[in-house]
């Protein structure tokens, strides 16, 4: 897990110019943001109980910036907090899973149909041909984290720092859900050809397309999320 920099400036100097403070993310915010990364990552499954004073230690801020971080995580449903024995990564709900794939569709078919610029997409083909890898390797993990980074860079193309941002969220409230429907260890590679049409697409131009299989790629996978979580 990476180190947060508590002592981080906030202050910006331009050439010639008089020093500007400028906003930049409370120590509390980046430890949440670390956290949130590891859950996307599926380094913290569903249960896993998150220690105060190990990260604390770990992260090198104090119990009370990790408690800020809970409440944030906590805020996003990302975490519970179970009276007299802590702090747990969360198992989301079935009831969960449609308001997911709302967002999804709103956010990433959008950022589809816009295209992209050539880095962009090319972040996408990187993502595609990450997730092949894992597969080669049989590494059920690591190609769970390439399915991550292959939507992360659908919406990444939008080129918005606030779509990212929910992304973000939206990219750990997902994995949390595939915990259980990855238990079968083919779950992932069954989305392999899929990633690799929609990044055919775009490469080609055809973002409409490409647009047209993501939708219809997460109809599907709404309804198979939902099959494992209703049983």
């Amino acid at each position: 897990m990476a180190t947060v920099n508590p002592h981080e400036s906030t202050e910006r100097a331009a050439p010639g110019a008089a020093r500007l403070r400028v906003a930049v993310p409370s120590v509390a915010t980046r430890v949440a943001s670390e956290l949130r990364l590891q859950i996307a990552e599926g380094a913290l499954p569903p249960g896993t109980k998150l220690k105060e004073e190990a990260l604390s230690e770990e992260l090198g801020v104090s119990r009370n910036t990790v408690r800020e971080a809970f409440a944030e995580l906590a805020s996003e449903r990302l975490v519970v907090r179970q009276p007299n024995r802590g702090v747990f990564v969360a198992s989301l709900e079935a009831s969960d899973i449609h308001d997911v794939y709302t967002v999804r569709r709103a956010i990433e078919v959008s950022a589809v149909r816009g295209g992209g610029s050539a880095e962009s997409i090319a972040a996408v083909r990187a993502a595609v041909e990450e997730g092949k890898r894992a597969a080669e390797a049989g590494d059920s993990e690591r190609l769970g984290s390439a399915n991550q980074h292959f939507h992360g860079a659908l919406v990444a193309m939008a080129g918005s720092e606030r779509l990212d941002i929910i992304m973000s969220q939206v990219l750990a409230e997902m994995r949390l859900f595939f915990h259980k429907a990855s238990i079968d260890g083919g779950f992932y590679q069954d989305y392999l050809s899929e990633n690799e049409q929609i990044c055919t697409a775009l490469e080609a131009g055809e973002y409409e397309r490409a647009a047209e299989r993501l939708l219809a790629y997460l109809d599907r996978s709404e309804e198979h999320q939902t099959a494992v979580h209703s049983s």
